[in-house]
Order: C-alpha cells, then sequence, then structure tokens
C-alpha cells in the first residue's frame, strides 16, 4: 500500500496512510513534546476524527522525552501506538515508554506486524 502522503519535518518523515501513520525519526535527534502540534495537528484535520494509529519505525538512534507521551495520550482518536525495531536497546526503552503512555503500546520486530495490529485496534475502535 502506498501512503496518500509523505510529510517531512525538521526532525523526520512522516507517512499518512488511511487509518496510520508511519514515522522514521532522523538519525540523533531528541523527540520533544514540541514535537506533538504536529501530530495534533494531523489527528485533527487528516483523520478528522477518525480513529487512527501512529507506528514509529525506529531505523535510526535517536532518544525520546517520555514526557511527549503525556500529551501524546490526549490525543482522542489516537487508538493504537506501535514501535517496530529489532534493536534490543529499544526493547528497554520501550518498557520505560509504555509508562508514560495512556494508549495501547506495542513493540514489533517487523513493519508488517504492527500495521496488522494497529489496523486491528483500528477496526476495534470504530
Amino acid at each position: 500500500m502506498q501512503p496518500t502522503e509523505i510529510i517531512n519535518y525538521e526532525y523526520g518523515t512522516i507517512a499518512c496512510y488511511d487509518y496510520y501513520l508511519v514515522v522514521v525519526m532522523n538519525q540523533g535527534i531528541t523527540v520533544k513534546p514540541e514535537y506533538n502540534a504536529d501530530l495534533v495537528d494531523l489527528a485533527e484535520n487528516y483523520f478528522k476524527g477518525r480513529p487512527f494509529g501512529y507506528i514509529t519505525h525506529r531505523k535510526n538512534s535517536y532518544a525520546v522525552d517520555p514526557s511527549v507521551y503525556r500529551e501524546t495520550s490526549k490525543i482522542e482518536n489516537l487508538v493504537a501506538f506501535a514501535v517496530v525495531s529489532t534493536k534490543e536497546i529499544t526493547a528497554q526503552t520501550v518498557k520505560v515508554e509504555k509508562m508514560f503512555l495512556e494508549k495501547p503500546f506495542r513493540l514489533f520486530a517487523e513493519l508488517d506486524e504492527a500495521i496488522a495490529w494497529v489496523l486491528e485496534e483500528v477496526e476495534n475502535a470504530k
């Protein structure tokens, strides 16, 4: 499936699909709470109240300020959050990140697995 839109930001690239986003952050950045403004904009305008999922494909090494998830949790139509990575350090990081996000949150080794889970969560939220 091809994205309906690809958006480049200073911190990474977001591929927009009908029911989910696939995000690839740039190498070496720190994901900060102020980046949530772009996610809120997509939730309100691209998805317009429809349930959607967020998939971060962690191809690059970067840091995440866990407080970002407090704001992310407030996005009502965000129904699933997936991380795709095969790195052991990511598995440890995800355990901490999960404590801050009040949404279903899972780690996957393959992008296809994450997409299938997100689509199931979106369907259940309809």
